[in-house]
């Protein structure tokens, strides 16, 4: 049976004016995007797996007619894309898939530089797994004075695991630089440089929340840092400002009571807007995210944020100028998992000329990763994690 959209039906026929695919490691997106928002249905069909969406009052011209020239054969979930006129006034898209999958289908209101859009999102039919949530600290009992403590175990050290968090990524192109670069073109380039030097150390391991250019909503990036067991979470971003003048390096962390700054609050408020243009469903929530922070770990993952903070923002002092010499503090979304240290980075400003070009200067970007990687290192130096034997150490 098709489901409808509630959408304003419309007896005049409209183009699509772009068509966007963007597949990731474990889903693929499609995006429609009108002047005007179309109405329209959708249904699945079996032998082969496919879903079929019935536009109303658009016509198969436009941006639908190489609709299939934008799709890459890697792509994990679609095999085919074609698009014709059903019946007057109606265009029917029909996506053949790989193998079966789960289908989101929701429009999206004006939003950045984007009109009304249609996004038809496809996941694998198993969901996630549930992120437990933090576990409190058990108090322990008290010890009878006539036992003496058991000398403890050595165990053997493990590698530290650093979730990267290339900021904004696919439908949500975060700042744009005169210049027309992209803040999630940069972030992602910065983010694999501090990949390949973790990856380096006999300390640390790197895991990626983004290895491309594709969406992830705020909530689902500290998911997958949980997911992976993060002990640390760095999120990397450029930052833009309406003065072209304002310029220098930031790091930040969460703060529950808006902001350090009232320039810390417009940031944090714009960065927090990335699931509104980037696009995802309205009625999705997670309890990291709309919870208010009272978790009894988050009090610590600010203290310890702080001093990762305060590591990081000395080295990226020395190879760029700081917007502010102190670490600051916002409400980011980004920052809320109550169980790792997080911080989130602001490399430089991208709305200014010469931090712009310094950003897409591959020896700058590398420079930025070794002082993150330094200021890394400085703070797992006297604030080792707790022990968990997943991973020990590499030898080198």
């Amino acid at each position: 049976m098709g489901l409808a959209h509630p959408g304003r039906a419309s007896t005049l026929a409209r183009s699509a004016r772009a068509v966007r695919i963007q597949p990731s490691p474990d889903s693929s997106r499609i995006v429609l995007e009108f002047a005007e928002a179309p109405a329209y249905q959708h249904f699945s069909l079996k032998g082969p797996e496919r879903l079929v969406i019935d536009l109303e009052g658009v016509l198969p011209d436009g941006a639908l007619t190489d609709i299939a020239t934008r799709l890459s054969p890697q792509d994990p979930y679609i095999a085919s894309l074609r698009v014709g006129l059903n019946r007057p006034n109606v265009t029917r898209l029909v996506i053949e898939l790989k193998t079966a999958a789960r289908a989101e289908i929701f429009p999206l209101k004006p939003a950045g530089e984007y009109a009304h859009r249609v996004v038809i999102d496809l996941k694998g039919d198993a969901r996630p797994e549930p992120v437990a949530p933090a576990a409190p600290v058990a108090k322990s009992p008290p010890t009878p004075a006539a036992t003496p403590a058991p000398a403890p175990t050595p165990e053997p050290r493990r590698l530290v695991t650093i979730a990267i968090d290339a900021g904004h990524g696919g439908e949500d192109p975060g700042a744009r630089g005169a210049r027309g670069s992209l803040e999630k073109t940069i972030t992602l380039s910065i983010a694999r440089r501090v990949r390949a030097q973790i990856e380096q150390t006999n300390t640390m391991r790197a895991v990626m929340i983004r290895e491309g250019d594709y969406f992830i909503p705020l909530h689902e990036r500290v998911n997958k840092a949980r997911r992976a067991h993060a002990d640390i979470f760095v999120s990397i971003h450029a930052d833009a400002f309406y003065k072209a003048s304002a310029k220098g390096s930031s790091v930040f962390v969460l703060s529950v009571q808006g902001g350090s700054s009232a320039a810390a609050r417009w940031l944090a408020k714009r960065e927090n807007e990335a699931d509104l243009i980037g696009g995802t469903r309205i009625d999705v929530k997670d309890i990291y995210v709309r919870q208010s922070i009272v978790s009894m770990s988050t009090d610590a993952q600010i203290l310890d944020s702080g001093k990762l903070a305060s590591r990081v923002l000395e080295e990226i002092g020395g190879i760029n100028d700081l917007h502010k010499a102190v670490v600051e503090s916002a409400n980011f979304a980004v920052l809320k998992a109550p169980d790792f240290p997080s911080i989130l980075i602001e490399t430089a400003f991208i709305s200014n000329p010469e931090e712009e070009r310094k950003l897409n200067d591959e020896v700058h970007q590398e420079r930025i990763a070794t002082a993150i990687v330094a200021g890394l290192s400085r703070y797992l130096a006297t604030n080792p994690p707790l022990h968990r034997p997943d991973k020990t150490a590499r030898s080198v």
